[in-house]
């Protein structure tokens, strides 16, 4: 597990270079848009209802020394609260939504990385956002089931250490689950996809750590992460798939345009 997902952080080093090489920067635009005023619209929920949430913490406090004091705390909680559900919402509304544009991008790494052409499952534009979207609101409510128990917890002092590390550990692996489905969905059902990303989970939660920790970064991050994180899981997707002898070679001119 420990040995996989340094390797999946370790697929980001050279996502520049390829991306360059293989002139994809133009397939990220509409990607990064999407980004953009998704982060914008969860930051602006995020400063308006935490005022809102704050006036809720306060009914539990019943004296009026320390009151506002409480509600200043009850603020921060409430801002806290928001972003990390938004954190979760952020992800797997970029990843549904930019699938039709990731795909092809994915597809043309995995030729580049081969030297060949594969034969895979023929998709289109909207299987792709729909599968994208069924994945992602499979991953997501698994995501609140885990993240919600223990962002409760996290008000309890020296546990909310442990709960901080398991709730950004559960956000990378479904962040690179997501990243890791956009090479998967060529090759396997929806079932198979799920079976296979479950079984390389360390390679997911390394992909993910990497995506997370650019969210951090102010505008840079938010711009970059889909075109590194895509790029990187790619790499790493298509040699488990190498790997395990999941590939099939096209054999002919006929089988290469039909997948064209």
């Amino acid at each position: 597990m420990i040995k996989n997902i340094f390797r999946g952080i370790k697929a980001y080093a050279g996502t520049f270079k390829l991306i360059s090489d293989l002139k994809l920067w133009k397939y990220f635009g509409v990607p990064v848009l999407i980004s953009l005023l998704t982060a914008a619209i969860i930051g602006l929920l995020a400063w308006g209802l935490s005022d809102n949430i704050a006036n809720l913490i306060d009914k539990v406090w019943f004296w009026e020394w320390g009151a506002e004091t409480f509600h200043s705390i009850g603020e921060v909680i409430g801002a806290l609260f928001i972003v990390a559900i938004g954190l979760i919402l952020y992800k797997h509304i970029l990843m549904a939504l930019s699938a039709p544009f990731m795909s092809p991008v994915s597809e043309k790494i995995e030729d580049h990385l081969l030297g060949v052409k594969h034969v895979h499952r023929d998709t289109s534009n909207r299987a792709q956002l729909w599968r994208a979207v069924r994945i992602n609101v499979r991953n997501l409510l698994m995501e609140l089931l885990f993240t919600i128990p223990l962002i409760i917890l996290s008000f309890i002092p020296v546990l909310n250490i442990v709960t901080t590390i398991f709730i950004f550990l559960i956000q990378s692996y479904y962040a690179g689950f997501g990243n890791m489905d956009y090479t998967l969905e060529r090759h396997f059902k929806y079932d198979e996809s799920t079976k296979f990303v479950r079984t390389h989970s360390g390679i997911a939660i390394g992909n993910g750590i990497v995506f997370m920790a650019m969210l951090f970064i102010p505008v840079v991050g938010i711009i970059l992460v889909l075109p590194l994180s895509v790029t990187a899981s790619t790499r790493e997707t298509v040699r488990l798939l190498k790997e395990s002898d999941r590939l099939k070679v096209a054999v002919n001119a006929s089988e290469i345009i039909a997948n064209d």
